[in-house]
């Protein structure tokens, strides 16, 4: 029995390092009495070398220690040397093999490559830049397709306050008639300055314009003016038919009957105007009527006479 046992525990050397050459990484025998599958081993440790025995023949090497269910297989040895022949111990590493990472990273965020967005927190930044781009390009084209604003309509001018005269605060221009025979009318407001003119009709209507002292710059019903002395002139309003002949009705419309029919230049009296209306009450000699105010000089456009 004695001769027996080296023999048994060289031929189960020799078996275990014959298996480590053809299985690669499989687990150690399990001895006779344990219990549950152990665990499998990621490397295979080399067998220990025979020292010399004093009758010259090689010790056989020790079988490996029982492992107890559960627990991780024995390590090998910082520095061993794998056995020559013998196939790589260790397993191939399967984020080299495959080019993937056995285990995700903590936090279930799959690898990046490089110049990639990594896992939630890229698509989520994708996202959230695309929405930002579409709010933009909403928004400008909503500022684009509004159309502007109308402004608001400017408020209508006032009419502009006629002219005062300096010096009888009277509005300008404003009508009155020449009082004498005859007027002489002057280039200006003096008697050192020539005579243009000499007006041989009285009540004749005219336009005063300008004031200065004494002196009335007035307009006749053809445009020309002069400057007068205002003791020939007076505030009665009278008229001159202009244009062709008119005709002077009994009741302010064209549908009444004639009174008379005046010839261009006759004078007349004003005794009525409406403000803004187009007819008038005249008196010319004995005869009255109503005559339009587009028939006449003596009047301001919508003036009213009384």
């Amino acid at each position: 029995m004695k001769r027996l046992l080296p023999l048994l525990s060289l031929l189960l050397a020799l078996s275990s390092e014959g298996r480590a050459q053809t299985a690669g990484s499989l687990p150690p025998p399990v001895p006779r009495g344990a219990t549950g599958a152990p665990a499998p081993a990621a490397t295979t440790p080399a067998p220990a070398a025979a020292a010399p025995t004093p009758s010259g023949q090689a010790s056989p090497a020790s079988p490996a220690a029982p492992r107890r269910p559960g627990s991780n297989p024995p390590r090998p040895a910082s520095g061993s040397a794998a056995p020559s022949g013998a196939a790589p111990a260790a397993r191939a590493n399967p984020s080299t093999s495959s080019g993937r990472p056995a285990n995700p990273p903590a936090g279930g965020a799959a690898s990046s490559r490089p110049g990639q967005l990594r896992g939630s927190d890229g698509k989520g930044t994708q996202r959230r830049r695309a929405a930002a781009g579409a709010a933009a390009g909403a928004a400008a084209g909503a500022a684009t397709a509004a159309p502007p604003a109308p402004s608001p309509a400017p408020a209508p001018a006032e009419p502009a306050p006629p002219p005062i005269g300096p010096v009888t605060n009277l509005p300008l221009p404003r009508f009155a008639s020449l009082r004498a025979e005859e007027v002489n009318l002057r280039a200006g407001p003096g008697t050192r300055y020539p005579i243009e003119w000499t007006y041989q009709r009285r009540d004749l209507p005219v336009q005063i314009v300008r004031e200065f002292e004494l002196w009335r710059r007035i307009r006749d019903m053809e445009g020309t003016e002069g400057w007068v002395h205002q003791s020939n002139l007076t505030g009665r309003r009278n008229l001159v038919v202009t244009g062709e002949e008119r005709v002077l009705r009994r009741r302010p419309e064209e549908a009444g009957s004639v009174v008379a029919r005046l010839q261009p230049g006759v004078l007349g009296r004003i005794r009525l105007c409406a403000t803004g209306e187009g007819w008038c009450e005249v008196q010319v000699g004995d005869l009255r009527g109503w005559l339009r105010r587009t028939d006449f000089f003596g009047t301001m456009p919508g003036e009213e006479v009384k």
